[in-house]
């Protein structure tokens, strides 16, 4: 009899794709490496490249750039400028924002009434400070009405001020804070309000109690994205404020620094100084909004 040779069982382990799928490395996991690439060459090669710039100043040691700015206070007041107008106008643009989105949220004719609302930020920044001064100014439409009427001997100062930026800030930015306000609120299932109503609350009592506690993660997130934007102002302080004084922000140090000095390095110090002022004040908000929120909630974001 012939012998039969035994079968050999080659047992195969698990393919690369399966082992990097274990990982959460799949298909759909890879997608993020486009947005990742596009992140790195548009975000964190230009901020790694300045941050770097910024300690190699023209003339001294490698703090010199950061020595000059807060011993120099027509520098450092420029923080205290841009704080003093971006605050301010984040917090009003949000107290407007929370009352309107909670009456077009009721309307029949939300989405229209929405389009006229965010139509201010179809128009630009420029747009709207051209609009301002000729509206605004000592010869515009608002002070000859007001002159006409007799209201008025001279014409208010309305422009190349503190106010005629923030005016300017306060159109521009409302349609965004809106926007964000809306969603949140619209996002919050409308039985948790009746349930309360059917308890005997008042609408203050339902706001105070159910919706600003759920609604706090959604402000705080429209606030450090609305004070961002804010606080990044550069046009309007120049169109319509005081470049050198009560409104010469920060941004407009680093543009003199870039392009009317040619320090670049001076101009990158100015700007990560300013990333860390924006940073500062996002990481605070973030962190103070758990002093507020009670935990999930079902229906609603945030």
């Amino acid at each position: 009899m012939e012998a039969v040779a035994p079968t050999t069982h080659i047992e195969h382990g698990p393919s690369l794709r399966q082992r990097l799928a274990a990982r959460g490395f799949d298909a759909v996991t890879l997608l993020v490496v486009p947005a990742a690439i596009f992140s790195l060459l548009l975000f964190v090669y230009p901020f790694a490249f300045g941050f770097i710039l910024s300690f190699e100043p023209k003339n001294g040691g490698w703090l010199a750039n950061y020595q000059r700015f807060f011993s120099d206070s027509y520098l450092y007041d420029t923080i205290g400028n841009t704080l003093l107008l971006s605050i301010p106008v984040t917090l009003l643009n949000l107290l407007l924002a929370v009352p309107i989105s909670f009456r077009v949220r009721l309307m029949r004719h939300q989405r229209l009434l929405t389009t006229i609302l965010v139509l201010p930020i179809t128009l630009g920044t420029v747009l709207v400070a051209e609009g301002l001064l000729n509206y605004l100014g000592p010869q515009g439409w608002f002070n000859r009405t007001l002159v006409t009427l007799g209201i008025i001997d001279q014409p208010l100062r309305l422009v190349h001020n503190y106010w005629g930026v923030f005016a300017s800030l306060v159109i521009t930015g409302f349609p965004f804070t809106f926007l964000l306000t809306l969603s949140y609120v619209t996002g919050i299932d409308p039985a948790l309000e009746q349930a309360a109503a059917t308890l005997g609350a008042s609408a203050w009592q339902r706001f105070l109690h159910i919706y600003l506690p759920l609604l706090m993660p959604g402000f705080a997130i429209t606030f450090c994205l609305s004070f961002v934007q804010a606080f990044s102002v550069f046009p309007s302080a120049v169109l319509l404020g005081e470049p050198a004084g009560t409104t010469r922000v920060i941004s407009i140090a680093a543009y003199q620094a870039a392009f009317e000095e040619y320090d670049y390095s001076m101009a990158s110090a100015v700007a990560m100084i300013m990333g860390f002022v924006q940073l500062a004040i996002v990481v605070l908000v973030l962190a103070s909004r758990g002093l507020f929120y009670r935990g999930p909630a079902s229906g609603a974001k945030g």
